[in-house]
């Protein structure tokens, strides 16, 4: 993590989990209630650990927000390498699998880091270059499965699929935005599936 400081000691594994711990019950509270929302004491009651502990892996606020961004990113991402987005196939499957989630969440939260950077973007620049950074390695994650479609011939040969991974990132946090403020899926689902129409062949 890049705001992680090299004299800091080696955590053992429990301290490890603990931390983990504490940054995945961090991450769900800011994505339910916001930043702003969302306080270290909130933290500290959700993932049942005493102040002192809160504060040896986190001495304020700031370092648990750049942690959880680095949880969300790193868990889309880890998500999007697992789908096979170089097949038809595999690609409408994807399709599926992030209609299904948002209809899990009953559109609520919109994405667990574009949420962040419509929180942090205009008012913490550290914070900014770490979600720019999540997004970054997003779209190269869904650009990997693209060029696969397209050098099988399953992409118009004048598109490029690293234009359009940065369009369909673009499609997914537009849809979502638009579904967590109406209360419904259905705008997020016509944006993807529109997008999949107009590029895919067959």
């Amino acid at each position: 993590m890049a705001n992680e400081t090299s004299d800091r000691p080696r955590l053992t594994a429990k301290g490890e989990r603990t931390r983990a711990h504490i940054v995945e019950e961090a991450a769900r509270l800011i994505h339910e209630r916001g930043v702003a929302g969302t306080t270290l004491d909130d933290v500290k009651a959700a993932a049942e650990v005493s102040g002192s502990q809160l504060y040896h892996y986190f001495p304020d606020k700031d370092e648990l927000v750049q942690a959880v961004i680095d949880y969300q990113a790193s868990t889309i991402v880890n998500n999007q390498r697992h789908a096979n987005l170089g097949s038809v196939k595999g690609l409408r499957a994807w399709r599926n699998m992030v209609v299904a989630a948002a209809k899990g969440t009953r559109a609520k939260g919109g994405c667990p880091l574009g949420s962040l950077g419509g929180q942090l973007s205009e008012s913490d620049p550290e914070a900014r270059a770490l979600i720019g950074a999540g997004f970054e390695q997003w779209s190269t994650a869904i650009g990997d499965g693209l060029r696969a479609l397209h050098a099988d011939g399953q992409l118009p040969s004048d598109i490029d699929p690293d234009d359009l991974a940065v369009t369909l990132l673009a499609t997914l946090q537009g849809g979502l935005l638009l579904a967590q403020t109406q209360r419904s899926v259905r705008p997020f689902e016509t944006a993807v599936d529109t997008l999949l129409t107009l590029v895919l062949r067959g």
